[in-house]
């Protein structure tokens, strides 16, 4: 479009910035802003909410903070786009702050405050804090809560163990609960390992036609942690019976500003060889420093040594392998993946982030993850 000598629109702008949040590529993102900079081209709050969500989406707080800052005339949708942004980066101090903020600058809270705010508390564990501002939405502010702010509510109690109460508010919303309120507390069992009502609940979705893959796919993966091999079998003849199929694995980083994607055992990249001989450094250096496979995470009956085999060419270790060898010693390495990262990999890139005195920073499908000297700001709760 630039090489045609055509100006980008507005409409244009967030198209890509969008485009370079949804993928994680940072490096493609400030370039957009730069451009936007130096063209003088005018930043209102729409390219300016676009640009916090970017940044936040590809794991940059710091710009998104700047970004926010930068802006003006702040409304509703700018507040509440650092909001999320601080809630899905686990910095939930830094969220409830800035909605304190809001309301102290006159702006009146709408729903998706509601949501961020709520998914901030459910990310630190904070039961009593979510409660009080769940109960404020009406009380206070006049605003019903909707299905998302129940999910929230859902995801903050299952998350904190409070199985029995996340079930007795999914079954007494005044919404009716729907596929995703009910597997959000289905995840929560797994989490917990409640066999007895994850079925339940898969039973009730059997009943009613709202089970889809991901109903079966976790309640699969409750009998696997808990080594229930018969019920992990019945699952997946269910699953194949209806013709539903796992979605794979997906990790990606971006160098020099190309996205570049892995799946589990990947062996399609040109620098194949450069990233497993990495990979077999890694799995050195984390041994040496203590680190034993964390093969519960395996969801598979099969022996220990192959279990222990498997999780070492997890997509997330081949992205971060291949990050290693492709950016500057000590800059920052982010990764994204399309799914939960599983407890072996969250492991062993805490450790490498010890060892080689970088940030590695993750995106996953629930929250982001940023590790720091062997820490990372999860606090292993995710």
């Amino acid at each position: 479009m630039l090489e045609a000598r055509l100006k980008p629109n507005e409409a244009t702008m967030l198209a890509v910035l969008s485009a370079c949040g949804q993928v994680g590529a940072l490096e493609s993102g400030q370039w957009i802003h730069s451009y936007l900079k130096y063209s003088s081209a005018s930043i209102n709050t729409h390219v300016g909410t676009a640009l916090i969500d970017m940044y936040c989406r590809c794991g940059s707080l710091e710009d998104a903070r700047l970004a926010f800052d930068a802006i003006k005339n702040k409304d509703a949708v700018v507040y509440n786009a650092m909001i999320n942004g601080y809630a899905i980066h686990g910095f939930s101090g830094d969220a409830l702050n800035l909605f304190d903020e809001m309301s102290q600058s006159g702006l009146r809270p709408t729903d998706i405050t509601f949501i961020g705010i709520l998914s901030a508390c459910a990310h630190a564990g904070l039961v009593s804090e979510g409660w009080a501002i769940f109960n404020s939405m009406e009380g206070k502010y006049g605003i019903s809560p909707k299905i998302e702010h129940y999910g929230c509510m859902v995801n903050l109690l299952g998350r904190a163990g409070k199985l029995n109460e996340a079930y007795e508010l999914v079954k007494s919303t005044p919404i009716e609960a729907d596929h995703v309120l009910w597997g959000t507390l289905l995840g929560a069992c797994g989490l917990h390992k409640n066999i007895p009502l994850g079925e339940r609940i898969v039973q009730y979705l059997l009943e009613r036609g709202l089970a889809n893959s991901g109903t079966y796919v976790l309640l699969s993966n409750i009998y696997a942690t808990v080594g229930d091999w018969e019920g992990v079998s019945r699952t997946r003849a269910m699953m194949k019976q209806s013709g539903v199929h796992k979605e794979p694995g997906c990790s990606s980083v971006e160098v020099n500003n190309e996205v570049h994607e892995f799946l589990a055992g990947d062996v399609k990249h040109p620098k194949r060889r450069e990233i497993y001989a990495m990979l077999e450094q890694v799995n050195q250096w984390v041994k040496e420093h203590g680190h034993t496979s964390k093969t519960e995470g395996v969801l598979h009956d099969i022996e220990e040594s192959d279990k222990e085999r498997s999780l070492e060419v997890h997509s997330e270790k081949l992205a971060l392998a291949f990050g290693l060898i492709s950016t500057k010693r000590g800059s920052t390495i982010k990764i994204v993946k399309n799914l939960r990262v599983c407890p072996d990999c969250h492991a062993v890139i805490k450790l490498v982030s010890k060892i080689t005195g970088r940030k590695i920073v993750m995106r996953d499908r629930n929250r982001f993850h940023h590790c720091v000297d062997g820490l990372c700001s999860c606090g292993d709760y995710w």
